[in-house]
């Protein structure tokens, strides 16, 4: 089972008000983790080609997450387990990745901005959902890179240990490929049991 490490970088608090954004990646894979960032951006220095992180190429998700990470005030990536999913359901599961990686962020933001329509539930903080907030604030294209990319390693190091899966061609998402691998060698340790696809297998 992966664990569930947080990485966090923290910087001196200024003066400017603080904003920080918060996405997350991995809601509609069959397996693995579900991963959120937050970002808190230093208007002094901008990172220049910031999107929503499927819009952009490998490359330049790697690279922009190398200058998110240098120029940032502050940056956090935390992730709720395949197991936490099950439990809790994708959506709820994906919240309490956003709040983890919040409440990991140093300093405290003093308004924090959400991709998407639903909010985690977090005391102390101003809080606002903005739809389609990946292509139109620049910290929440930042978090969404630092997230999509985190899991991405994620699912490369799952490929290691389930090469049978191909994780690494699908990174979990329900593609054609992992449905045939899924048939052919049944559910593996880390896939998502409460998925449809998934569950059918368990039942037949």
């Amino acid at each position: 089972m992966l664990e569930n490490p947080i990485a966090k970088q923290a910087c001196p608090a200024q003066k400017s008000r603080l904003v920080a954004g918060i996405d997350e990646a991995g809601r509609g894979p069959l397996a693995g983790s579900v991963v959120a960032a937050a970002v808190i951006l230093d208007e002094a220095r901008p990172v220049a080609g910031l999107t929503d992180s499927k819009k952009l190429s490998e490359r330049q998700r790697l690279s922009l997450e190398s200058e998110i990470k240098q120029k940032a005030r502050a940056w956090a990536i935390a992730e709720a387990s395949h197991r936490e999913v099950d439990d809790i359901n994708i959506l709820q599961a994906s919240l309490l990745a956003m709040k983890r990686a919040l409440l990991n962020l140093q300093p405290k933001p003093d308004e924090v901005l959400v991709d998407g329509n639903r909010l985690p539930v977090v005391e102390g903080y101003q809080l606002y959902a903005i739809v389609k907030g990946d292509l139109y604030e620049p910290c929440i294209s930042a978090a969404s890179i630092l997230a999509k990319n985190y899991r991405d390693r994620q699912m490369l190091e799952l490929d290691r240990r389930f090469p049978e899966y191909c994780f690494a061609q699908h990174k979990g998402y329900p593609t054609a490929l992992h449905r045939e691998m899924l048939k052919k060698h049944g559910v593996s340790a880390v896939h998502r049991r409460s998925f449809k696809p998934v569950r059918e297998l368990l039942n037949d």
